[in-house]
């Protein structure tokens, strides 16, 4: 009997707080809106942050309680934003495709190494020591941050530099957060002209550091009709709002460092013969 009372004593406290937990969870629940839930389903569950919130779950509650957008899941795309749509009773119609753009071309061609890194094999780590490897400390380390953590493979390390496939691309920002030189640019993919330079030395150092690195000429800035490039911090930089891709400031550029992606027109000869 002296083993009994304490376990019926024991088997008696447990249910007594099972039943106070339980009468507690339902009093103080807090009620989720179901659509909350529904949103979640509907997003590609990437948990990027390209929508602006911390995840998925606090993007959908901001979409429910704080009326945010409901096409800023890049990721998800269309899909999303009709599902979304769907759930919120509304027409949404999806966001504009953005795709990466690395603004460097410091290729193993167009630069020099300065030493050999035996560290840690990251960029972020490599930047601590007198900006990285290359001759130009503002261009790409080439030690593949970016790579690591795209989830779908469209980044890799050619020539030294980081080589983006767009076409899996999910837009989903995690590569441009992770450069430490912030040489990443999401863009709209109906934009076709982009500077592949980031370098903010000037004059012969910009020079000496890549063979095609932009030297703030401005001949760029000159020959825009649209006031969408300027020289900021010793390169070009475009406003991708105002830039119509007309390739100008591509044609002008001494250096090679604005590159136009788009494809020329080819003229239809009416001759049937």
């Amino acid at each position: 009997m002296e083993y009994i009372y304490p376990i019926l004593i024991f088997i008696g406290f447990g249910l007594l707080f099972g039943i106070l937990l339980t009468v507690i969870s339902k009093v103080f629940a807090v009620k989720v809106d179901e659509r909350v839930e529904k949103i979640i389903e509907s997003l590609p569950g990437a948990n990027c942050g390209a929508c602006g919130f911390a995840g998925c779950s606090d993007y959908a509650d901001a979409i429910v309680n704080k009326g945010a957008e409901m096409n800023a899941c890049l990721p998800g795309g269309a899909s999303s934003a009709k599902a979304i749509g769907e759930v919120m009773g509304v027409s949404v119609e999806a966001s504009e495709r953005k795709i990466p753009v690395l603004h460097c071309c410091g290729t193993c061609e167009n630069t020099t190494s300065k030493f050999e890194f035996d560290g840690v094999q990251t960029c972020a780590s490599a930047k601590r020591f007198y900006g990285g490897m290359s001759s130009c400390m503002h261009g790409c380390i080439g030690l593949g941050d970016c790579a690591s953590v795209c989830d779908k493979g469209c980044i890799t390390i050619k020539n030294g530099i980081a080589t983006i496939c767009t076409e899996e691309c999910i837009s989903c920002g995690k590569c441009a957060k992770a450069c430490p030189n912030g040489l990443i640019e999401l863009r709209s993919e109906k934009k076709k002209v982009d500077v592949v330079c980031s370098s903010k030395d000037i004059g012969k150092a910009a020079v000496t550091a890549c063979k095609s690195s932009c030297i703030g000429c401005k001949k760029c800035e000159k020959a825009c009709k649209f006031d969408a490039i300027h020289v900021v911090d010793a390169h070009a930089v475009i406003d991708y709002d105002k830039c119509v891709s007309c390739g100008l400031c591509a044609k002008e550029c001494p250096r090679g460092c604005i590159i136009n992606l788009r494809k020329p027109k080819v003229a239809v000869s009416d001759d049937k013969n």
